[in-house]
């Protein structure tokens, strides 16, 4: 499972011109699930998401974590991430989850979020979405489980 984070003052998505998820200070995750991804994996990359240190304490160094300053989530499914773009002008898509397995272990990342008290907003599951986002930094980590 990858999750490609981006630390933002604020981001939301729209699908159909209608705003289905949206965030302040916190962190955007695009999220891509694999073919051998499962629960234990969804829990390990949250658990690194939720506890890195990408916000900056009072001396400017990046020591706070999403729950320490209290921020948001903004989940975004991506299957692009599961992509092998070694060789070749297209990318293969052999390694993602099929889109039931991948809107299971979404779904179950969402719900786990939200049993740590953090706020989660959503975007949709197999949409074609619009990201906007305030990226504060520009600071953006790619994490993997």
């Amino acid at each position: 499972m990858k999750g490609l984070i981006q630390r933002v003052k604020h981001a939301s998505v729209m699908v159909e011109g209608q705003t289905v998820g949206e965030i302040q200070q916190g962190v955007l995750v695009l999220l891509g699930v694999e073919k051998h991804d499962d629960e234990t994996t969804a829990d390990k990359l949250l658990h690194k998401i939720t506890n890195y240190r990408i916000f900056t304490d009072e001396v400017g160094k990046m020591n706070l974590s999403v729950q320490n300053i209290q921020g948001e989530l903004l989940i975004v499914s991506q299957f692009t991430l599961a992509a092998d773009t070694k060789k070749g002008m297209r990318p293969s898509f052999s390694s993602a989850a099929t889109p039931v397995q991948a809107e299971a272990l979404y779904n179950y990342f969402t719900e786990r979020a939200k049993l740590l008290g953090i706020k989660v907003a959503n975007g949709q599951f197999g949409a074609d979405m619009q990201v906007t986002l305030n990226n504060d930094g520009p600071v953006t980590f790619m994490l993997e489980s």
